[in-house]
């Protein structure tokens, strides 16, 4: 049991008093405090789909207070534990959006990040043998957004350490799918596609190591399609920010020789 779902219990034993153990009320006249402890153990004992039910059934009957607030909580929690991406995402952004301002509104947010994260971004980017052009990193990018809009309005958060690394591993990902996406075009000799992808990039994902790939695949693309001047500008700029790089062994106007990146 995790120190939220203990304190959480807790709580609700103190509020209901020593009566409860002896408790024969019928389940339909159980009070709000003795259907959160009841819903809370099933929790504890990870029957999540019978904790579920008794959250809603709890928010039925007591629509206010903060048994209600809590359950919603609990509900997308349930969901989560279930790995019900969509339910759960979809729980955080009612609390979200019935409690703005509630003290616990970032776990809400923290909660929806954790929801859509995927750890295994990198093997999303991974071609093999498949079109890398129909994968989707679409649960990848919401956890993103999540995670920095959290730190961004809550900054002192207990959430927001952890979700700031969250979303830094996040970005590199996304920027390294990217890059794969722009190799894959360029090894098809797509090069007006992997130029769109690698200015995608440079733009959107400045920060990251995949910048100094991206900047060699525009040079190859360009100069492929025989835009030299184009290609040139961006050599310059690759040997401005990125001068000892192993992709750079020579020059565009000089006998280029280039790393290939796919």
């Amino acid at each position: 049991m995790d120190m939220k779902h203990s304190l959480a219990l807790i709580l609700a034993l103190l509020l209901s008093g020593c009566s409860w153990f002896g408790n024969k009320e019928e389940p339909g006249n159980l009070s709000a405090s003795n259907l959160f402890a009841d819903a809370m153990a099933d929790m504890d004992d990870k029957k999540y789909e019978e904790a579920v039910k008794k959250f809603e059934t709890l928010e039925s009957r007591y629509p206010y207070g903060r048994y209600a607030e809590q359950a919603q909580l609990e509900v997308a929690y349930a969901y989560y534990k279930q790995e019900d991406v969509p339910s759960a995402t979809a729980a955080c952004d009612r609390f979200i959006k019935l409690h703005p301002t509630h003290p616990n509104v970032d776990y809400a947010y923290y909660l929806k990040g954790l929801a859509n994260f995927n750890e295994n971004l990198g093997i999303l980017a991974k071609l093999g043998g498949q079109d890398i052009t129909e994968r989707d990193p679409k649960q990848a990018r919401e956890s993103y957004e999540t995670f920095k809009e959290l730190v961004t309005r809550f900054p002192n958060s207990k959430y927001a350490e952890d979700s700031a690394a969250r979303a830094r591993y996040l970005l590199n990902g996304l920027a390294n799918y990217e890059l794969q996406v722009a190799r894959y075009y360029m090894k098809r000799k797509a090069y007006v596609a992997a130029l769109n992808r690698a200015q995608y990039i440079v733009k959107n994902y400045q920060q990251t190591p995949s910048t100094e790939g991206a900047l060699m695949i525009m040079i190859q693309a360009y100069d492929a399609l025989g835009m030299n001047e184009l290609r040139d500008d961006a050599e310059r700029v690759m040997k401005h920010n990125f001068p000892n790089s192993q992709y750079l062994s020579g020059s565009a106007a000089g006998g280029k020789s280039w790393w290939k990146l796919w």
